[in-house]
Order: C-alpha cells, then sequence, then structure tokens
C-alpha cells in the first residue's frame, strides 16, 4: 500500500501531470490512457508487466467511473452498444489478467500493435476522404471479448481495439467514445479484483496515487470534448493517436 507520509510534492507531481494528460487524451479520444502510463511504468520505472498492469488498472477504476459520469451526463452513450460490450469485454479481462499472473503473454504484443497501427492509418484515410457516415455496427460482442483480454494482457487496449474497430465499422465517433468509455469501468473493475486476487496489493505505489490524483481531475473534461468536437476530426484525432502510439510500442517491442 502506499505510504502517503514519505511522498514528497517533486516526487508525485510528474505522475499528476501524467495522469491528467492521459485521461484528458482517453476521455476525449476514447483510447491511451493504459499504454500511456503501463509505457511509462514499464519504461522509465522498471516495473514488471504484471504490476504495472495492475497500477494502470487499480487507478482507473475510478477514473474511468469519473468519466463515464461525464458522457453520461452529455449525452454520448449508446446503452445498447454498452448492454452490448460490457459482458464480454469483462470476461476477457478476467481471463487476460490470469494469464499476465501466470506467464508472459508480451509475445503476440508487437503483432497486436502493427494491426492497431494499420487500423489508425486506415480511420486517418476516412477522415481524410470526406464526410463520416454513421452506420450501425454488427460485430460488437467479440470485439469486447478481445479488446477486454488485451487490455489486461498487455496493460491497456480496450480503448484501442475496441474504440477503432467499431469507428472502422461505422460507428458514430461521439457515440462509440463515450460508449466505450462508460462500459470501461466496469472492465476495471473486474480487471483490479482479478489482479489483487492473484498479486495481492502491490500494485499500489506513489506511482498509482500520482496518475489517480492526475486522472481524476481530467476525468470530466473528456466528455465536454467529445461533444464538442465535430466527427470528422474526432476520427482523425483517433486515428493519428493510435497509429503513433501502436507504432511507438512496436519500435520498444523490436528494440529490445
Amino acid at each position: 500500500m502506499v505510504d502517503v507520509s514519505l511522498a514528497s510534492i517533486e516526487a508525485i507531481l510528474p505522475f499528476i501531470a501524467i495522469g491528467f494528460a492521459a485521461q484528458l487524451v482517453d476521455g476525449a479520444l476514447g483510447m491511451a490512457f493504459g499504454l500511456i502510463n503501463s509505457t511509462l511504468l514499464i519504461s522509465v520505472m522498471g516495473l514488471p508487466p504484471r504490476v504495472a498492469s495492475a497500477s494502470v488498472h487499480a487507478v482507473e477504476t475510478f477514473t474511468t467511473a469519473a468519466s463515464g459520469i461525464s458522457h453520461v451526463l452529455h449525452r454520448n452513450v449508446n446503452w445498447r452498444l454498452f448492454a452490448r460490450l460490457v459482458i464480454p469485454g469483462m470476461i476477457g479481462g478476467v481471463l487476460g489478467a490470469y494469464v499476465l499472473s501466470s506467464i508472459d503473454a508480451s509475445v503476440a504484443r508487437p503483432f497486436v500493435m502493427a494491426y492497431l497501427s494499420a487500423i489508425g492509418l486506415y480511420l486517418l484515410f476516412r477522415a481524410w476522404r470526406g464526410r463520416v457516415e454513421p452506420r450501425t455496427p454488427k460485430v460488437i460482442e467479440p470485439l469486447g471479448l478481445v479488446g477486454g483480454f488485451l487490455d489486461a494482457a498487455g496493460g491497456g487496449g480496450w480503448g484501442p481495439v475496441v474504440t477503432s474497430n467499431l469507428l472502422v465499422q461505422g460507428a458514430s465517433p461521439r457515440e462509440t467514445i463515450g460508449t466505450v468509455n462508460t462500459a470501461e469501468f466496469f472492465l476495471t473493475a473486474t480487471i483490479s479484483a482479478t489482479f489483487i486476487f492473484t498479486l495481492g496489493f502491490a500494485a499500489f505505489t506513489l506511482q498509482t496515487l500520482g496518475i489517480l490524483i492526475g486522472g481524476l481531475l481530467a476525468a470530466p473534461l473528456g466528455g465536454w470534448l467529445a461533444k464538442k468536437v465535430p466527427a470528422r476530426p474526432l476520427m482523425a484525432m483517433v486515428g493519428v493517436l493510435l497509429t503513433l502510439t501502436s507504432a511507438f510500442s512496436i519500435y520498444q517491442a523490436l528494440s529490445k
């Protein structure tokens, strides 16, 4: 558990700033909180992947609750889509947390990131091509299952996998981002409970506290941003973010 008495302002401020920035991006674009923070905790702080993923999901349990409330208040949630995503996502999350607690699941990460990078480029093409025409997505439950599994096993992935694939299928950017963010609360709560059961309370560190504070400060702003930004630039921003974060993850994996 975190010993707050040992945490100086100088030590915790960078993590507050990172948590704020990551959650602001995640709330507005439906992805990147887990990827940004997991990358920091593993690459900079040297935490094992399972502890980094547990830390991020412990924080996300609180930030996704605040972000979800913001999206609900701004009417960004498609409740029918939410109902079809949340249960498969929770099942996938439990499986992914169990796998990461037992074995090294990082082998497949470069392949997943390459796929997401290609999806990001396609979203950029759609945004550049012109008007974004909304359509009803067809593949939902399997997407939730895979997204939940990769989110737990990879320390982040629910937003990039689920949001991007729903957008490719033609779902409304605003409703997709709001719905995926709101469903993520139930996913992260399930994953966190699984990690606590398998790892104990190793996830709760000084870094976790800083990221939590920053994330909670930024969470209410995401729903407002997703509502205000038009569909075409919103899709373009998702494409840019997805392509850059995926490409960076591939570079990290191949440079080891």
